[in-house]
Formats: C-alpha cells, sequence, structure tokens
C-alpha cells in the first residue's frame, strides 16, 4: 500500500524539556542548612497554622524545616 501524500520536511521538535523552560533559572532560596544525620521531629498542628507558616517560607523562598531549625537554635541560645 503505497501512501500518495508526502508529509513536509519539519524543524526537528524541540524536546517538552526546551519548551517549558524559562530562559534563566529562577533565584535559588539562599537560606539552605547542611545536611547532618539528625533526629526526626514530629509535631501536630492545627491546619490553618500549618498552611500560613508554608506560605509565609514560600513568599520568603525559604524551607519549613530550615526556619523551624533556625527558631529551634535561637530558642535554645536564649534557654541555655
Amino acid at each position: 500500500m503505497s501512501n500518495k501524500f508526502k508529509l513536509p520536511d519539519r524543524a526537528p521538535a524541540r524536546s517538552l524539556d526546551e519548551w517549558v523552560q524559562p530562559d534563566e533559572p529562577p533565584a535559588k532560596p539562599t537560606t539552605k542548612t547542611p545536611v547532618e544525620k539528625g533526629a526526626r521531629l514530629t509535631i501536630d498542628l492545627p491546619v490553618e497554622l500549618h498552611a500560613r507558616f508554608k506560605a509565609a517560607c514560600a513568599m520568603n523562598q525559604t524551607r519549613m524545616v530550615d526556619e523551624v531549625t533556625r527558631f529551634i537554635e535561637e530558642w535554645t541560645q536564649k534557654h541555655r
């Protein structure tokens, strides 16, 4: 079965990654705590408080773990 139609020559398709990548990568958060072997802390927060904390961290481009760690470090310095 022969095809009578020929597809037009096309430029190579760009990959999906090339298509969605911005020209410049977004700025990365500057407050990164080096990951050390440590202990896990699990706390229960009211949903509303968790949402506000998460949003505030996102707006300040910081990680929640970095902010909690900073708070605990400052608090333990004051309460020696």
